[in-house]
């Protein structure tokens, strides 16, 4: 009923239909295999590590899409213009690229101002539709005392600096955690996440997000488009994108 009241809109576009239209779905990029083992970066080739595995306290990251395009503009609606409902679609599709067991999953936690003025927690509700999907539980493990300065614009090395002790541990968490977040671009704020819930206890600690940033070039697999509208051979951008 609420379809039919309030049909789906292509969040890049704005047409009619899905949360990624047909059209737009020719500039998705959807992480194929294969992969750097630690990362999960696309590749031409199995690696071990790369040039953008996060810092070593993060011991495993995922992401099924590469940020850009359709996909960055899924992700700033669902930030900054208050679709939660796409938050649903891109935790079904994080959920089908990670098969690491965790105890408990967590998020990457907004600070009380951002969070107010924004109404919601992005990751928080990502997290919780993984959770779901994973079949583990859910639980704020972390918190932000304070508010840090927008980072899209820094480096990486800017970013750990800002983010040094940025995230305390709000419990004592499990050995293995599964860390939820929108976006892993340099990997400074996974790892002062990490560096916090290690602090607290956590032996593991893996990041899944909906979207990454590489620096370095994308094979050309990872944007290929089918006659029929699909990114090639994705079950992921299937589940996600046709909804």
């Amino acid at each position: 009923m609420l379809d039919l009241l309030f049909p789906p809109r292509c969040a890049a576009c704005r047409a009619p239909g899905a949360i990624i239209c047909s059209g737009c779905a020719a500039g998705v990029g959807v992480v194929t295999p294969p992969l750097c083992a630690r990362c999960g970066r696309p590749s031409e080739e199995p690696l071990a590590t790369c040039a953008d595995c996060p810092p070593g306290v993060v011991s495993l990251a995922r992401a099924p899409f590469l940020y850009g395009g359709p996909v960055a503009e899924v992700i700033r609606a669902l930030k900054f213009r208050g679709w939660s409902s796409l938050a649903r679609g891109l935790a079904g599709a994080m959920a089908a690229v990670w098969s690491e067991d965790a105890e408990v999953v967590t998020w990457v936690p907004l600070s009380r101002g951002r969070r107010r003025e924004r109404g919601f927690d992005q990751a928080e509700l990502l997290a919780r539709h993984v959770a779901r999907r994973l079949g583990r539980p859910c639980a704020g493990l972390l918190r932000r005392p304070a508010d840090t300065p927008a980072q899209a614009r820094l480096g990486g090395e800017e970013r750990r600096r800002l983010l040094r002790e940025a995230f305390v541990a709000r419990r004592r968490p499990p050995r293995s955690v599964l860390l939820v977040d929108d976006v892993l671009t340099t990997g400074a704020t996974a790892a002062a996440c990490a560096r916090a819930l290690r602090r607290a206890g956590v032996e593991r600690v893996g990041v899944l997000t909906a979207a990454r940033s590489i620096g370095l070039r994308v094979p050309a697999r990872c944007v290929a488009v089918e006659s029929g509208g699909l990114l090639s051979g994705s079950v992921v951008a299937r589940e996600t994108f046709s909804r």
